[in-house]
């Protein structure tokens, strides 16, 4: 059980509604007991990975090297060799974490593995990929993340009607957000439809922070006024403070109460990209601003250890969200409008993860060359 010390803010998240997720994964801590620990001590409750994490633990450490000397030895060719490495960890950590999937009712407890980042724009590749994935993995705590690109919405809510548990992925504006809940709510609808349960699909929308406020901090270092420098830092928990009124407009609706009662599970907002990039932040930033009920932020390894240090924990989402209303209002009047920047960082987010997987695959190749 996680520790109740007030010392511990990570450990406290969840009696204020959020659940912790740790965004990184690597071989060694799934067998030290580095995992466990992080359950049990400071109240973690999922993982998620993307191509990035799998390159830099692949590649920068030896704890695959077993591994890989054994795929050369059988034959294995690089993009074989790939799978059978993540899917090792990922298993294995939704093994580890199967125990708070159970006692959250599969709230929780949740490994997400992604599908390759090639796929982004490739609707039917995308859904061929999920349901590949989904089924070697054969696991209940298993999340497929996809990206929420045009391409990836109707993905998405096909998968959810056929019951694979989705991790959206990629989410930088609250119009597609918005697409992207509704999508999860037809899929339920059409499962439900055909008399299917609806109870043990899982799923959550990732919405990326500091990157917004990456790109819109430079637009308003442009300009060098006062008011611009006023707004510095604000655009991206403005945007995760609307997507979040939106989450609980839609959970008040009538149509929601109806998959409610037939046992649905809410589409619980993640906060991803949670690090903050400039330094003259604040390295909880994207943390202690968004704690609220019904949601889930994930973690890289330092953002972990400043929040368990340092963090206050106390919740500050609330359901109505005027003052962010009146922050992207100020920076259209400075010409800077997120959702159509949000096209921007969704393509550059797809590059950012296409990046690292194809140098990761190039790597696997050269140690599988060097083992045979």
């Amino acid at each position: 059980m996680p520790s109740e010390s007030p010392a511990n803010p990570l450990a406290r998240l969840h009696a204020h509604g959020q659940s912790f997720w740790l965004d990184y994964i690597r071989r060694q801590m799934l067998h030290d007991g580095a995992l466990q620990r992080l359950i049990d001590d400071d109240g973690l409750r999922g993982m998620t990975s993307n191509p990035a994490i799998f390159e830099k633990a692949i590649a920068g450490s030896d704890d695959y090297d077993a591994q890989l000397r054994e795929l050369a030895r059988a034959g294995a060719d690089r993009d074989t060799a790939y799978e059978a490495l993540v899917l090792q960890d990922i298993a294995r950590a939704a093994d580890v974490l199967a125990p708070v999937h159970a006692a959250s009712g599969g709230i929780d407890g949740c490994v997400s593995i992604e599908v390759s980042p090639h796929l982004a724009r490739d609707t039917e590749g995308t859904l061929a990929e999920a349901r590949r994935l989904w089924s070697r993995l054969d696991r209940p705590n298993i999340m497929i993340k996809v990206p929420g690109t045009p391409e990836g919405v109707p993905a998405i809510e096909t998968l959810i009607a056929e019951g694979i548990s989705v991790n959206v992925t990629l989410l930088f504006s609250v119009s597609r957000y918005a697409e992207v809940l509704e999508a999860f709510m037809r899929g339920l609808e059409r499962r439900r439809a055909h008399g299917k349960p609806i109870d043990k699909v899982a799923s959550v929308a990732s919405f990326f922070l500091s990157r917004i406020d990456s790109l819109v901090d430079a637009r308003l270092d442009r300009y060098g006024t006062e008011p611009a420098r006023a707004l510095r830092g604000q655009a991206a928990t403005a945007c995760a403070r609307l997507a979040y009124a939106h989450f609980c407009s839609q959970r008040r609706s009538a149509r929601w109460e109806a998959l409610a009662e037939a046992g649905a599970k809410p589409q619980r907002l993640l906060w991803a990209s949670t690090s903050a990039k400039d330094p003259a932040y604040s390295d909880v930033k994207y943390v202690e601003p968004l704690i609220g009920p019904d949601t889930v932020t994930t973690l890289p390894p330092e953002t972990v250890t400043a929040f368990r240090d340092h963090g206050h924990c106390a919740v500050t989402l609330a359901e109505t969200a005027d003052d962010a209303h009146d922050i992207l209002q100020r920076l259209a009047d400075l010409d800077i409008d997120t959702d159509v920047l949000a096209d921007q960082l969704e393509a550059e987010g797809i590059d950012k993860f296409v990046q690292p997987f194809d140098a990761l695959l190039d790597t696997i190749q050269q140690r599988l060359n060097a083992a045979a």
